[in-house]
């Protein structure tokens, strides 16, 4: 795998008569439509000209609504694009416009713009607000390239204008860590477009040996079916045997703080889910080879992790496998032995992702983590409950699940915390082994994460089942690279 980065080079400046006239500025707008004058590169003409089209309604600084206008006496083409109603602008909007517009540039042959931030930084947090901006625009330059001739881009210079008092070196260090989050970001939605007759177990291994090369500090470590045997880890192996394809967890350790309990994070890693003998219908099937977006979450976090060098021990664990219905498949009514102890009876081979991750958090206890959190597309039934918009949160941990959902409001990248009632685990009662793998026909997403929680009794542990925000669908089809922004901010943070 090739992650391809065209260079978008940051510059930062105070006012437009330090930079280099680009061949764009870009200009938000609020539905109010009031525009700066300072700061934009606008002759009086062309301010004229713009208030004019306002005035005629063909404007409206809706979110979507964009204009060009040629800027008189100059080069420079000026861009307005819509921010909707300012009450309603946060993290969510500020990430869908700029992708938007930066987007829409990037199909050009424009080589340099400039953008004016001051209108979308919250004033309380000016510093992680320019990174967010600048996190967005350089990841909006991922695009899945596997065509004989890969799309390229001319656009190189972005001019960041703002009124915001900032030295060099503290410019410097935001753009390092902002382009460190985009790269985590784009790593994991490369994993997750990436086919899956190229994208198996051991190509999920082999890229974060990868990794490990660039970055020497991260220390890694394979188990191999034949460790995981001896570790008896059942639950796993009953899911990888159906495949060719050899299963393996991978760890990924980034530890530069001595005897300070880490932050663990656990991504299902399926390269593709046919369901197994309790087979998918054949519709949209080409859309799990996304079921390793957990996976490829973590490997996304690790990068950024060892690229900025965060501060906080982190342990990645990626559960790689194949669910397919081979001769040596599980079959319903099959009873395994988890590596915890616990028995689980299997009534639904394609309720697989929590059986290969029972097994990794009771491996990741070793580390005596502060914090595990879990992230897995997990279930069907959580994209029918809350929609493509929020990840669903379960929680055993009160804090914890505050702690997430503030860096999800920080990020935009939504979550929505769902109860773990006890009734919930009474639906997991059978009568053939200690658990089953599935609850009745409805609160899927909860009877799910309620079996995870069967494993995480003495840990603070968290879930994110991510079915419905891992990829888009439509004209915008590809990997979404969530919920990367969100654990990176919780791992700095915390």
């Amino acid at each position: 795998m090739i992650l391809r980065d065209e260079i978008m080079n940051f510059k930062y400046a105070t006012n437009t008569s330090n930079i280099d006239e680009p061949d764009v500025h870009l200009i938000g707008v609020f539905s109010d439509l009031k525009i700066d004058e300072k700061n934009n590169f606008l002759s009086r003409n062309s301010l004229s000209k713009i208030r004019n089209v306002m005035k005629k309604c063909n404007f409206s600084g809706n979110i979507g609504d964009h204009r060009t206008f040629d800027n008189t006496g100059s080069q420079i083409q000026i861009i307005l694009f819509g921010l909707g109603e300012k009450r309603k602008f946060g993290p969510v909007i500020l990430k869908n416009v700029l992708t938007s517009i930066t987007k829409k540039i990037l199909k050009t042959n424009m080589q340099s713009l400039s953008i004016n931030v001051d209108n979308l930084i919250e004033r309380k947090s000016e510093e992680s607000s320019l990174e967010l901006i600048i996190t967005t625009m350089h990841a909006s330059k991922y695009k899945y390239n596997y065509k004989s001739k890969p799309d390229t881009y001319k656009l190189k210079i972005c001019n960041i204008i703002s009124k915001i008092k900032l030295t060099s070196s503290k410019f410097s260090q935001i753009l390092k860590t902002s382009k460190s989050i985009s790269n985590g970001i784009s790593l994991a939605k490369e994993l997750g477009n990436t086919p899956p007759n190229i994208c198996n177990p051991t190509f999920l291994a082999n890229t974060v040996k990868k990794l490990k090369k660039e970055f020497p500090s991260l220390k890694i470590k394979i188990l191999e079916e034949a460790e995981m045997k001896k570790h008896g880890m059942g639950a796993f192996l009953s899911v990888s045997r159906g495949s060719k394809q050899p299963g393996k967890i991978v760890i990924m350790e980034h530890t530069p703080v001595k005897s300070k309990k880490p932050i663990a994070i656990v991504g299902k890693g399926i390269t593709f889910d046919t369901g197994g003998i309790s087979l998918k219908p054949s519709p949209n099937m080409d859309e799990m080879k996304y079921d390793m977006s957990g996976a490829g979450t973590v490997i996304g976090v690790m990068r950024a992790c060892v690229e900025m060098r965060v501060k906080t021990n982190v342990i990645g664990v990626i559960t790689c496998a194949e669910n397919m219905p081979g001769s040596q498949a599980s079959r319903p009514g099959d009873v395994v032995k988890t590596m915890s102890g616990i028995t689980v009876e299997i009534l639904n081979t394609d309720a697989e992702g929590r059986l290969v991750l029972c097994d990794a958090i009771t491996y990741t206890k070793k580390y005596k983590p502060r914090y595990l959190i879990d992230m897995a597309t997990l279930t069907g039934a959580c994209l029918v409950g809350l929609g493509k918009y929020p990840s669903g949160l379960f929680s055993n941990d009160e804090q914890l699940a505050d702690m997430i959902k503030k860096s999800a409001d920080k990020t935009g990248d939504r979550v929505w915390q769902l109860p773990l009632y006890d009734d919930y685990f009474d639906e997991l009662k059978t009568n053939f082994a200690d658990i089953q793998n599935i609850g009745g026909r409805y609160g899927g997403a909860i009877t799910a994460a309620a079996f995870l929680a069967k494993f995480t009794d003495d840990i603070k542990w968290a879930h994110l089942d991510i079915a419905g925000t891992a990829w888009d669908v439509g004209i915008n089809k590809g990997s979404t690279g969530r919920p990367v922004s969100l654990i990176i901010d919780f791992i700095r943070s915390n």
